[in-house]
């Protein structure tokens, strides 16, 4: 019997190593290394040699390459067309991570199930297929094209694939699926680096789409070796806490659109809704009369939408003042603190400061920077800010509100939902030629803008 051989293998990065490290040489990461069972199969007709004979590899001069708008597949879903960049494109492979219980398999059926055309193939390794069917009828969405099997071999997996040959595969997830080719357990470094390599090849050769459902880590990364996120062509996180009813999906990678889009889903009994207007849903209520809100007119990617900013400062009851934001950078809002109390003279080194960012978002436009600091003076001088009001502007460490970008989509969209005054950075308004009706306020620095909120 022959013995079996074991590497060390680091999960960061996937580099092998004969004995165990502390650090990694090639990434530098600490305790990143596992050990691993080598395939016992080493025989040399599998390295892949071959493919250099095909037509495929011949060089092509730059310019001689055809291009084209990429021929995209309609998710039926506005939110997932938008973040995908337009579609799904066609042998393309998408990653789709997310926090256990988020909503990632149930977003994925729902999308599934909305496909009329397209036959889909969905590989479940960890759900039976009655909790999928019990999940379907949740959801009220039936498909005559959704075919559902659960495996958790790849090569059994090829074979339903060959007789199926469905149109759209769905992996759920990448974690649990093996090949025999590997020695290794499901959900190792080996595996997780093969399976997703042998369907990406299966993507790219025969044209189909897939999307490959993973497992976060206790750091909120993707589980498994950070090769995966390099072999797929888009990646996906699926966030949002539990405790609101608020999804959002956002694009790390993106080959094929922008990073910068984000969408926004309402969890319900009956699955997730698009929420096409964000802007409403988290207004939805009357702060007049109350101090520390301010209502900022952000831009998630290219996508902009109204928060709610709400602080409270009071006095410390301990011998250190406590600083606490949710949905916002800690270290900013220190920041802002500090312009507050050199630049405006406003003393909050003895005061206990929290900021929260209503709806459980997590905002990181620079223009959130003037409605934060409104929210706290607001809170501390215990004035309110008049309802119909809403701001945007980068704040400087002197004390000047920088201008900010996509100016017009911030107004317009104040102006949709019905403000009548919006505060802006001086001279932010160049080739803005739009008619409003809304009053538009501009201010270079943070006591003029203090001057009109609170005159």
């Amino acid at each position: 019997m022959a013995k079996v051989k074991t590497a060390y293998v680091c999960t960061n990065c996937g580099n092998d190593s004969p004995k165990w490290l502390g650090k990694c040489p090639v990434c530098g990461e600490w305790n990143t290394y596992v050990e691993e069972v080598i395939s016992k199969d080493t025989n040399p007709s599998k390295g892949g040699f071959h493919i250099f004979d095909s037509p495929k590899a011949k060089p092509l001069l730059l310019k001689d390459v055809e291009t084209g708008e990429d021929p995209r597949i309609d998710m039926q879903d506005g939110e997932f067309n938008r973040v995908l960049g337009g579609g799904l494109v066609p042998g393309s492979l998408v990653l789709l991570g997310g926090e256990p219980g988020i909503g990632k398999s149930t977003l994925i059926l729902q999308t599934v199930l909305g496909l009329q055309n397209i036959k889909t193939l969905y590989v479940s390794g960890e759900e039976s297929a009655r909790q999928l069917k019990l999940r379907a009828d949740r959801i009220n969405s039936n498909s005559e094209n959704c075919f559902i099997v659960c495996e958790t071999n790849l090569e059994q997996i090829f074979v339903h694939i060959q007789n199926l040959k469905p149109d759209f595969v769905i992996i759920d997830s990448i974690q649990t699926i093996f090949t025999d080719t590997v020695e290794s357990s499901p959900g190792s470094v080996s595996q997780v680096r093969e399976c997703s390599a042998a369907i990406l090849k299966f993507a790219k050769e025969t044209g189909t789409p897939a999307i490959l459902i993973g497992h976060i880590n206790k750091e909120g990364n993707i589980a498994g070796p950070k090769v995966l996120e390099h072999i797929v062509d888009t990646v996906l996180q699926f966030e949002g806490d539990q405790h609101y009813m608020y999804r959002i999906l956002r694009s790390i990678k993106n080959r094929f659109g922008s990073t910068a889009e984000l969408g926004i889903y309402e969890m319900r009994q009956n699955g997730l809704r698009e929420v096409s207007n964000p802007s409403e849903l988290l207004l939805t209520q009357n702060h007049e009369g109350l101090s520390g809100v301010s209502i900022a007119a952000a831009i998630e990617g290219i996508r902009p939408f109204l928060i709610e900013t709400q602080s409270l400062v009071s006095t410390a009851a301990y011998g250190t003042p406590q600083r606490s934001a949710t949905g916002f950078d800690l270290r900013r809002m220190n920041m802002l603190l500090a312009v507050l109390e050199k630049r405006a003279g406003f003393k909050l080194i003895q005061k206990d400061v929290f900021l929260n960012i209503a709806g459980g978002l997590k905002v990181n436009d620079p223009g959130m920077d003037l409605s934060v600091i409104s929210a706290v003076l607001s809170s501390s001088l215990d004035i309110s800010i008049e309802k119909h009001v809403c701001m945007t502007g980068e704040v400087g460490l002197s004390g000047e509100i920088r201008p900010v970008n996509r100016i017009e989509q911030r107004i317009l969209e104040a102006e949709k939902l019905g403000f009548s005054k919006i505060l802006i950075p001086q001279n932010n308004l160049k080739g803005f030629t739009s008619k409003v009706n809304i009053e538009i306020i501009q201010a270079r620095k943070v006591e003029e803008a203090f001057r009109q909120l609170f005159s």
